[in-house]
């Protein structure tokens, strides 16, 4: 059995070095407890831009300008090494650590911010970094595209993991590249809560008959900093939950096994066996005994786009 944690707590929003160390805190704590895997939220670090599915586009513009300044210098340079205190804490507490994050190009633009979630190996080594492949409605005019590349499945000691991020768990092509390569552990953080929600994860189960854990952001009023722009205007309930967070780990087949946690920060722990994947594929297995090469075919590009070569 392999137990797993996921963190259903707020960052410290916009503030990218406390939001790392408030992680770091959690990490340790669950590991205290047993965990193997440590699973956070969609960009975590240093929090979702929730804003942007209640300004009006054209019309507000002065606040988005502000609250992309603040969202910007809050978010990750991997390259220069920002990252560095968590892929730490996952090898001091020798825990594998899936965390998504605002993530700042480093190499290119320099300018760019992709919605990033990355699986830290339980040496401290990055295993995969994922961007999100299509950015969904307003996300669009916050965070760059992803590629190919990094639809990964990759070893770990927890089993063999991927990651996809929140309504990318929509693409049927995107999830059927992972089940080609095996996936056991299947994690999907995400913005989106809700029956409809957990009735997606439960599908992703019973069609790829593997685990899925689903980490959701919570965001209370009280989470947003009292100098955030115009934070009376967006946010002039102070009893609101923004986002009830919605958690919830899905055994191979679709049965809920821990969560949904609504409504409620905390850590949500569950075992996992992963003996049952390949068990579970008896009765269906969509890459497998299921699926039918000589009518359908799937080509992924798996090249990284848009980098630049000088000759």
């Amino acid at each position: 059995m392999t137990k797993i944690a996921i963190v259903q707590e707020s960052p410290i929003l916009l503030d990218r070095d406390k939001t790392i160390a408030k992680a770091i805190t959690l990490i340790e704590e669950a590991a205290s407890a047993g965990a193997e895997l440590v699973v956070f939220p969609e960009a975590f670090i240093a929090g979702y831009p929730a804003w942007i599915w209640r300004l009006r586009p054209g019309g507000d513009w002065g606040t988005c300008e502000a609250l992309h300044g603040r969202l910007f210098q809050s978010a990750v340079n991997i390259e220069a090494g920002e990252l560095a205190p968590l892929c730490n804490a996952a090898q001091a507490s020798q825990v594998t650590v899936i965390c998504g994050m605002n993530e700042r190009d480093g190499l290119q633009s320099r300018a760019t911010l992709y919605n990033t979630v990355v699986i830290i190996g339980s040496d401290g080594q990055i295993l995969n970094r994922h961007r999100k492949l299509m950015p969904t409605n307003p996300e669009r005019m916050v965070w760059g595209f992803g590629d190919g590349s990094s639809l990964k499945v990759v070893d770990s000691p927890v089993g063999r993991l991927s990651t996809l991020l929140c309504w990318e768990n929509y693409m049927p092509l995107a999830r059927y590249a992972l089940y080609s390569q095996g996936v056991e552990v299947y994690v999907a953080p995400t913005y989106d809560s809700g029956d409809s929600w957990i009735g997606t994860m439960q599908h992703i189960a019973r069609e790829g008959r593997c685990w899925v854990i689903c980490g959701g952001v919570v965001l209370e009023h009280s989470d947003i900093p009292d100098d955030f722009p115009d934070k009376d205007k967006l946010y002039p309930d102070s009893d609101e939950w923004i986002n009830p967070g919605d958690s919830v780990v899905v055994a191979p087949g679709g049965e809920i096994v821990a969560g949904p946690m609504r409504k409620e920060k905390g850590i949500l722990y569950a075992e996992l066996d992963l003996e049952t994947v390949a068990i579970s594929k008896r009765v269906l297995d969509v890459v497998g005994h299921y699926a039918r090469p000589d009518i359908f075919t799937l080509e992924v590009n798996t090249q990284v786009q848009n980098s630049i070569k000088f000759k």
